[in-house]
């Protein structure tokens, strides 16, 4: 293939002479500071390493949000149709290798032979000789993603070449990691304000519910039991049997509307916490649903009321994700504290989803349900994470760290 590559011997020699170097990094920094994008800061580092290096091709992965996997955020053409499309887990490949390991690979031929090696399907079309990949880290270590450039003609590459390259790597990885940062904010920014948008309609939905219930339920019998009553105490005069008959009518009326105010109630706050505590709570929620086998392992700790309720209707919404969406025939549910840490746990062993397409947030797995776990346990100082794959089931977890409530009471007592 014509082009710089075909203008250098195969030869031991630096890829870029000490002007070309200044010249470069002097490019990268100002594209490192033209804006928060990654994919747009990613291209043109692509673009930049290879017109520089004489190199034919360069890929910029960069590390996902879920910090498991590498995503393909900016590459020279023609692969650059494929950004954001190529996704490697950690480890996988030669890329994931370095990324995971931390530590660069130079192939001067033969990579196919290399155990690491792993083709990738959108990427292929053209056959590449040489390569060497660098990881991109930011101080004090963090990971960010992985650089790799590629040649079509045989090329050694020197000790200076992958030292060029790793400070390359470097270098734009601070803009990365707070590009990656600027998006993830602003990505939790728009999902906070649709989850706010839907509380206030599920909390608008809600009041209409209780208000018809009230008004369907408690309100009518009420005035039935009203009209009972009226009936009783008129026929207390000449008919005692039907006076009996009425007041027998009104002490059921009185047990059903006892029963639906208790309903209602329950729907604001179970009262199965105040009776018997998270524990008791959650085992009795175990027991409404028939659907699957939920195994318990509850610690009897009691907590502050607020957190009690925060992870009891983590756990009732879970459970009813598990049953219109994982397909379990069992659940594990544990609630531990230890470490001055709670923790629920919820294991099913249900078909799983892949969480890199529908994260947080997305509609085709009852997003709203699992935001809305996640806002509860923010909303108390806790992190929920969800772990799960397709055919492998679902586990979701969420830890409160309790010795936050510990300084603030001593705080007080002090």
């Amino acid at each position: 293939m014509p082009g710089p590559t075909s203008r250098h011997p195969a030869a031991v020699r630096d890829l870029v002479d000490a002007d070309a170097e200044l010249a470069l990094l002097r490019e990268l920094i100002q594209a490192a500071s033209s804006g928060p994008g990654v994919e747009p800061l990613a291209a043109a580092a692509a673009r930049m390493i290879t017109a520089a290096t004489g190199t034919d091709v360069c890929f910029v992965h960069v590390l996902d949000d879920s910090d498991r996997s590498l995503t393909l955020a900016g590459a020279t053409p023609p692969f650059d149709r494929h950004v954001g499309k190529v996704r490697l887990p950690l480890g996988s490949g030669i890329s994931g290798w370095v990324a995971s390991h931390r530590r660069p690979v130079v192939i001067t031929d033969g990579k196919e032979s290399d155990p690491r090696y792993l083709p990738i399907e959108p990427l292929h079309g053209q056959t590449f000789t040489s390569m060497v990949s660098v990881p991109m880290e930011t101080d004090p270590g963090g990971l960010v993603g992985e650089l790799a450039v590629h040649t079509v003609q045989r090329r050694e590459f020197s000790a200076r070449d992958v030292d060029l390259l790793c400070v390359i790597g470097r270098l734009i990885a601070g803009a990365l990691h707070q590009a990656r940062l600027h998006r993830q904010l602003v990505a939790r920014e728009r999902a906070h304000e649709n989850f706010v948008e839907q509380v206030i309609e599920a909390q608008e939905i809600e009041r209409r519910r209780l208000a018809g219930d009230i008004h369907d339920g408690i309100s009518q019998r009420l005035i039935t039991l009203s009209y009972r009553l009226d009936a009783a105490a008129q026929a207390m005069a000449t008919d005692h049997a039907e006076a009996s008959d009425q007041l027998d009518e009104a002490r059921e009326l009185v047990t059903l509307t006892l029963q639906e105010a208790r309903a209602a109630i329950s729907g604001l706050r179970p009262p199965v916490l105040d009776d018997l505590g998270l524990a008791g709570g959650l085992a009795s929620l175990a027991r409404t649903i028939p659907q699957i086998d939920v195994e318990l392992e509850l610690a009897d700790t009691r907590l502050p009321e607020h957190i009690e309720l925060a992870l009891y209707r983590i756990a009732q919404e879970c459970l009813q994700n598990v049953i219109k969406h994982a397909h379990a025939t069992t659940a594990q549910l544990r609630f531990t504290v230890a470490d001055d840490t709670a923790t629920l746990a919820i294991v099913d062993d249900g078909v799983g989803f892949n969480t890199f397409e529908h994260p947080l947030g997305a509609d085709e797995m009852g997003g709203y349900g699992l935001l809305s776990m996640a806002e509860r346990a923010e909303l108390v100082g806790g992190r929920l994470h969800i772990r799960s794959r397709p055919g492998s089931g679902t586990a979701v977890t969420v830890t409160i760290p309790l010795s936050t409530l510990h300084d603030e009471v001593d705080g007080k007592e002090s």
